[in-house]
């Protein structure tokens, strides 16, 4: 399974696994998410704006997030961003704000159980 989201948690993995991390160019990550299983925040919404007017990627956005168990040969490709400002008075992102911002695409792989 691959999934595709904005950030990774220590719940999503195995108690003891290997991981590998992958960085992606744009088009790897558009392949990526185009098959992927999105597990996304509807409170992320001006995020996901910004991710389809920058990328032209469009993804659903799930109401409830699925809660995501990594097993072994499953992924998550994640997507970084760093320039964006908080939203606190106001609901999306300027056009200028959005071309100001930095995009970084990866894709975390639990590659084998850990064992000692």
């Amino acid at each position: 399974m691959i999934w595709f989201g904005f950030a990774i948690a220590d719940s999503m993995f195995p108690s003891s696994c290997a991981i590998q991390k992958l960085a992606l160019n744009t088009e790897e990550a558009k392949a990526y998410i185009a098959s992927a299983k999105p597990c996304l925040n509807p409170s992320h919404q001006a995020t996901i704006t910004a991710l389809t007017s920058r990328f032209g990627i469009d993804v659903e956005i799930p109401s409830v997030p699925p809660k995501v168990t990594l097993e072994t040969g499953d992924a998550i490709v994640v997507m970084g961003v760093r320039g964006l400002p908080r939203l606190t008075d106001r609901h999306e992102y300027t056009a200028e704000e959005i071309a100001g911002a930095s995009f970084e695409f990866a894709l975390y792989e639990v590659v084998a159980p850990y064992l000692v």
